[in-house]
């Protein structure tokens, strides 16, 4: 399909795709819904992402490894934040080639965001173990942190 717009509403359509806390479009496939593992953390979930061009994943973190999968669209920028390093690196990730990374794994508790560096990107985010709402925590926007980072980029938004 060579129109990206409809495209974009094609993936949001097929995939089912509903708006994330954290900017941009998502929904968890795996585990499926209504799974029970008996009140056990699950070992690995999986999402469809979807950031379009003006749109961006805030400073966020979980308390597991998360692998971001490129699927389609333009690559997007995928930045990690080390605060024992006080490290920040950029990682391009799309189509396989030269600076450019089809995967990249984000370590547990540190902090990331990304932003579409063409129209859209979409990915496959899986973390384990598994997603939950207790271990993910948004950077709040009067936080030290959130100034430092937005020094470091201030390509993403404030929270």
């Amino acid at each position: 399909m060579s129109d990206p717009a409809a495209r974009i509403e094609e993936l949001k359509t097929s995939l089912q795709l509903q708006p994330h806390v954290e900017g941009g479009h998502y929904r968890r496939f795996h585990p499926s819904k209504g799974t029970d593992n008996g009140g056990v953390r699950q070992a690995m979930s999986a999402i469809h992402y979807l950031l379009e061009a003006g749109q961006c994943s805030s400073w966020h973190r979980v308390d597991a490894e998360e692998a971001w999968h490129f699927v389609e669209g333009e690559p997007l920028e995928l930045l990690i934040y080390d605060a024992d390093h006080k490290s920040l690196r950029r990682h391009c990730l799309g189509p396989l080639a030269a600076d450019v990374d089809a995967m990249v794994i984000v370590p547990a508790r540190a902090w990331q965001a990304a932003r579409p560096l063409g129209r859209y990107a979409l990915v496959t985010c899986m973390v384990a173990p598994a997603f939950t709402y207790d271990g993910f925590e948004m950077l709040e926007e009067d936080a030290p942190l959130a100034r430092h980072l937005a020094g470091l980029a201030p390509e993403i938004p404030a929270p």
